[in-house]
Protein backbone atom coordinates (compact mmCIF):
# COMPACT_ATOMS: atom_id res chain seq x y z
CA UNK A 1 0.00 0.00 0.00
CA UNK A 2 1.25 3.27 -0.45
CA UNK A 3 0.08 7.00 0.63
CA UNK A 4 -2.42 8.26 -2.73
CA UNK A 5 -0.05 11.34 -2.19
CA UNK A 6 2.87 9.53 -3.38
CA UNK A 7 1.12 7.42 -5.62
CA UNK A 8 -0.39 10.05 -7.72
CA UNK A 9 3.69 12.03 -7.94
CA UNK A 10 4.77 8.87 -8.77
CA UNK A 11 2.20 8.44 -11.75
CA UNK A 12 3.65 12.10 -13.00
CA UNK A 13 -0.13 13.30 -11.82
CA UNK A 14 0.68 15.99 -9.46
CA UNK A 15 3.39 16.37 -6.82
CA UNK A 16 2.69 15.46 -3.31
CA UNK A 17 2.06 19.29 -2.21
CA UNK A 18 -0.28 19.47 -5.33
CA UNK A 19 -2.48 16.12 -4.45
CA UNK A 20 -2.77 16.98 -0.75
CA UNK A 21 -4.64 20.24 -2.09
CA UNK A 22 -6.54 18.35 -4.19
CA UNK A 23 -7.73 16.26 -1.91
CA UNK A 24 -8.63 18.43 0.08
CA UNK A 25 -10.45 20.27 -2.61
CA UNK A 26 -12.12 17.28 -3.58
CA UNK A 27 -11.22 17.07 -7.09
CA UNK A 28 -9.29 13.61 -6.47
CA UNK A 29 -11.55 10.16 -7.06
CA UNK A 30 -10.21 6.40 -5.96
CA UNK A 31 -12.29 3.96 -7.79
CA UNK A 32 -15.12 6.16 -8.22
CA UNK A 33 -15.21 7.31 -4.58
CA UNK A 34 -14.19 10.48 -3.37
CA UNK A 35 -10.49 10.62 -1.49
CA UNK A 36 -9.76 11.52 1.89
CA UNK A 37 -6.28 12.96 3.29
CA UNK A 38 -3.86 10.00 3.94
CA UNK A 39 -5.96 7.22 1.79
CA UNK A 40 -3.41 4.67 0.70
CA UNK A 41 -3.66 2.69 -2.48
CA UNK A 42 -2.72 -0.25 -4.26
CA UNK A 43 -1.22 0.31 -8.44
CA UNK A 44 -4.92 -1.59 -9.18
CA UNK A 45 -6.61 1.41 -7.78
CA UNK A 46 -8.02 3.72 -10.04
CA UNK A 47 -7.51 7.23 -9.34
CA UNK A 48 -9.60 9.99 -11.50
CA UNK A 49 -8.81 13.68 -11.18
CA UNK A 50 -11.47 16.19 -12.13
CA UNK A 51 -10.94 18.55 -14.56
CA UNK A 52 -11.20 21.39 -11.35
CA UNK A 53 -7.49 20.82 -11.10
CA UNK A 54 -6.84 20.43 -14.88
CA UNK A 55 -7.79 24.15 -14.75
CA UNK A 56 -5.60 25.37 -11.80
CA UNK A 57 -2.25 22.91 -13.56
CA UNK A 58 -3.14 25.26 -16.96
CA UNK A 59 -2.68 28.30 -14.93
CA UNK A 60 0.64 27.17 -12.79
CA UNK A 61 4.05 28.91 -14.37
CA UNK A 62 7.30 28.36 -14.43
CA UNK A 63 10.18 31.05 -14.15
CA UNK A 64 14.15 30.97 -15.40
CA UNK A 65 15.51 33.73 -13.40
CA UNK A 66 19.45 34.72 -13.31
CA UNK A 67 19.78 34.69 -9.59
CA UNK A 68 22.31 37.45 -8.18
CA UNK A 69 24.68 36.78 -5.41
CA UNK A 70 22.90 37.35 -1.56
CA UNK A 71 19.96 36.01 -2.22
CA UNK A 72 19.14 32.28 -1.01
CA UNK A 73 17.10 30.45 -3.30
CA UNK A 74 14.37 29.08 -0.77
CA UNK A 75 12.81 31.05 2.24
CA UNK A 76 14.52 34.21 3.19
CA UNK A 77 17.37 33.14 6.39
CA UNK A 78 20.13 35.33 7.89
CA UNK A 79 18.45 38.74 6.98
CA UNK A 80 18.59 37.48 3.61
CA UNK A 81 16.05 38.01 1.03
CA UNK A 82 14.45 35.12 -1.00
CA UNK A 83 15.04 34.91 -5.22
CA UNK A 84 10.87 35.27 -5.46
CA UNK A 85 11.20 38.69 -4.42
CA UNK A 86 12.66 39.42 -7.88
CA UNK A 87 9.67 38.17 -9.39
CA UNK A 88 7.70 41.32 -9.93
CA UNK A 89 6.71 43.20 -13.40
CA UNK A 90 9.76 45.37 -13.17
CA UNK A 91 11.93 42.71 -12.87
CA UNK A 92 10.85 40.82 -15.96
CA UNK A 93 13.68 40.83 -19.11
CA UNK A 94 12.04 43.41 -21.65
CA UNK A 95 13.08 40.55 -24.24
CA UNK A 96 11.07 37.76 -22.62
CA UNK A 97 9.54 36.15 -26.17
CA UNK A 98 6.02 34.92 -23.78
CA UNK A 99 2.88 36.64 -24.65
CA UNK A 100 1.80 36.42 -20.74
CA UNK A 101 1.34 39.14 -19.35
CA UNK A 102 2.44 39.15 -15.80
CA UNK A 103 -0.14 38.38 -13.01
CA UNK A 104 0.38 38.68 -8.98
CA UNK A 105 -1.00 35.28 -8.69
CA UNK A 106 2.62 33.79 -10.71
CA UNK A 107 5.38 35.16 -8.17
CA UNK A 108 3.37 33.04 -5.23
CA UNK A 109 3.82 29.38 -4.10
CA UNK A 110 6.83 29.63 -6.37
CA UNK A 111 9.03 26.84 -5.28
CA UNK A 112 12.98 26.71 -6.08
CA UNK A 113 14.06 23.50 -8.20
CA UNK A 114 18.20 22.86 -7.40
CA UNK A 115 19.04 25.52 -4.97
CA UNK A 116 21.79 27.94 -5.93
CA UNK A 117 24.20 28.73 -2.80
CA UNK A 118 23.74 32.25 -1.39
CA UNK A 119 27.17 33.55 -2.99
CA UNK A 120 26.90 31.99 -6.63
CA UNK A 121 25.26 32.87 -9.26
CA UNK A 122 23.19 32.07 -12.50
CA UNK A 123 20.11 30.06 -13.35
CA UNK A 124 17.54 29.42 -11.09
CA UNK A 125 14.24 27.42 -11.79
CA UNK A 126 11.27 28.79 -10.11
CA UNK A 127 7.82 26.82 -10.26
CA UNK A 128 4.22 26.36 -9.43
CA UNK A 129 3.86 22.78 -11.30
CA UNK A 130 5.43 20.05 -9.24
CA UNK A 131 6.23 17.86 -12.31
CA UNK A 132 8.56 20.19 -13.81
CA UNK A 133 10.77 19.95 -9.75
CA UNK A 134 10.02 16.26 -10.32
CA UNK A 135 11.61 15.92 -13.78
CA UNK A 136 14.70 17.90 -12.50
CA UNK A 137 15.21 16.55 -8.94
CA UNK A 138 13.09 13.68 -8.36
CA UNK A 139 15.03 10.83 -6.88
CA UNK A 140 15.72 9.08 -10.18
CA UNK A 141 16.61 11.81 -12.18
CA UNK A 142 19.93 12.55 -13.65
CA UNK A 143 18.94 15.56 -15.64
CA UNK A 144 22.42 17.76 -15.49
CA UNK A 145 23.25 20.60 -14.42
CA UNK A 146 26.50 22.96 -15.99
CA UNK A 147 28.34 25.42 -14.06
CA UNK A 148 31.16 27.86 -14.78
CA UNK A 149 33.66 27.65 -12.19
CA UNK A 150 36.58 30.31 -11.02
CA UNK A 151 38.99 29.16 -8.72
CA UNK A 152 42.25 29.69 -7.42
CA UNK A 153 45.44 27.05 -6.79
CA UNK A 154 46.34 26.57 -2.79
CA UNK A 155 49.36 24.81 -2.28
CA UNK A 156 52.41 25.11 0.26
CA UNK A 157 50.20 28.49 2.04
CA UNK A 158 50.84 29.89 -1.60
CA UNK A 159 47.66 30.80 -3.73
CA UNK A 160 48.03 30.92 -7.10
CA UNK A 161 45.11 33.33 -8.84
CA UNK A 162 46.63 33.59 -12.39
CA UNK A 163 47.30 30.34 -14.98
CA UNK A 164 45.85 28.37 -12.64
CA UNK A 165 45.54 25.54 -15.34
CA UNK A 166 49.20 25.46 -15.92
CA UNK A 167 50.15 24.20 -12.50
CA UNK A 168 46.81 22.48 -11.32
CA UNK A 169 48.12 18.88 -10.86
CA UNK A 170 46.55 16.93 -13.89
CA UNK A 171 45.76 13.74 -11.07
CA UNK A 172 43.75 16.24 -9.07
CA UNK A 173 41.33 16.81 -12.29
CA UNK A 174 41.00 13.40 -13.12
CA UNK A 175 39.93 13.11 -9.29
CA UNK A 176 37.53 15.89 -9.47
CA UNK A 177 35.88 13.90 -12.47
CA UNK A 178 35.88 10.93 -10.48
CA UNK A 179 37.15 9.39 -7.54
CA UNK A 180 36.12 12.04 -4.51
CA UNK A 181 33.53 11.08 -1.78
CA UNK A 182 30.92 13.33 0.21
CA UNK A 183 29.39 12.69 3.58
CA UNK A 184 30.51 9.52 3.58
CA UNK A 185 29.34 8.74 -0.19
CA UNK A 186 31.46 8.20 -3.29
CA UNK A 187 29.70 11.16 -5.94
CA UNK A 188 28.63 10.14 -9.56
CA UNK A 189 31.50 10.73 -12.24
CA UNK A 190 31.91 14.59 -13.45
CA UNK A 191 32.77 16.31 -16.71
CA UNK A 192 35.24 19.17 -16.06
CA UNK A 193 37.24 20.60 -17.90
CA UNK A 194 38.95 23.64 -18.36
CA UNK A 195 36.88 27.06 -19.76
CA UNK A 196 40.16 29.29 -19.95
CA UNK A 197 43.39 28.92 -17.53
CA UNK A 198 41.19 30.57 -14.33
CA UNK A 199 38.01 28.83 -14.97
CA UNK A 200 36.53 25.43 -14.92
CA UNK A 201 33.06 23.93 -16.51
CA UNK A 202 31.83 20.92 -14.27
CA UNK A 203 28.63 19.20 -15.41
CA UNK A 204 26.85 17.29 -12.62
CA UNK A 205 24.20 15.08 -12.29
CA UNK A 206 23.76 15.23 -8.87
CA UNK A 207 23.39 18.42 -6.42
CA UNK A 208 24.83 17.71 -3.04
CA UNK A 209 24.95 20.73 -0.67
CA UNK A 210 27.51 22.85 -1.70
CA UNK A 211 28.83 20.48 -3.96
CA UNK A 212 31.57 22.12 -6.39
CA UNK A 213 32.90 24.29 -3.41
CA UNK A 214 33.34 20.82 -1.16
CA UNK A 215 34.77 18.77 -4.27
CA UNK A 216 37.54 21.50 -5.09
CA UNK A 217 38.54 22.08 -1.09
CA UNK A 218 39.45 18.70 -1.39
CA UNK A 219 41.87 19.14 -4.52
CA UNK A 220 43.38 22.35 -3.24
CA UNK A 221 41.36 24.38 -5.01
CA UNK A 222 39.41 27.44 -3.79
CA UNK A 223 36.23 28.57 -5.74
CA UNK A 224 36.25 32.40 -5.79
CA UNK A 225 33.15 32.42 -8.75
CA UNK A 226 30.27 30.02 -9.45
CA UNK A 227 27.72 30.51 -12.21
CA UNK A 228 25.15 28.07 -13.33
CA UNK A 229 24.52 28.44 -16.96
CA UNK A 230 22.29 25.37 -17.31
CA UNK A 231 19.95 22.81 -16.11
CA UNK A 232 18.87 20.15 -18.96
CA UNK A 233 18.53 21.46 -21.77
CA UNK A 234 17.36 25.27 -20.43
CA UNK A 235 19.95 27.59 -20.82
CA UNK A 236 20.59 30.86 -18.72
CA UNK A 237 21.24 32.61 -22.46
CA UNK A 238 21.56 36.71 -22.56
CA UNK A 239 18.92 36.37 -19.52
CA UNK A 240 20.64 39.42 -17.30
CA UNK A 241 21.31 39.26 -13.61
CA UNK A 242 17.99 39.91 -11.37
CA UNK A 243 15.54 39.56 -14.92
CA UNK A 244 13.48 36.57 -14.83
CA UNK A 245 11.63 34.90 -17.62
CA UNK A 246 8.59 32.61 -18.54
CA UNK A 247 9.35 29.32 -19.57
CA UNK A 248 7.07 28.64 -21.99
CA UNK A 249 5.17 25.30 -22.84
CA UNK A 250 6.97 24.76 -26.36
CA UNK A 251 10.60 25.51 -24.83
CA UNK A 252 12.34 21.76 -24.14
CA UNK A 253 11.98 20.86 -20.50
CA UNK A 254 14.27 18.92 -18.61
Amino acid sequence: MTRLNKRMAELGLSSRREADAWIAQGWVRVNGRPAVMGQTVTEDDRIDILPAAGKVKERQVTILLHKPIGFVSGQPEDGHQSADTLITAANRWTDDPDPRRFESAHARNLAPVGRLDIDSTGLLILTQDGRVARAIIGEETEVEKEYLVRVQFIADGARVSENVRAVFPADRLARLRHGLSLDGKPLKPARVDWQNPEQLRFILVEGKKRQIRRMCEQVGLAVVGLKRVRIGSILLGRLPVGRWRYLPPDETRP
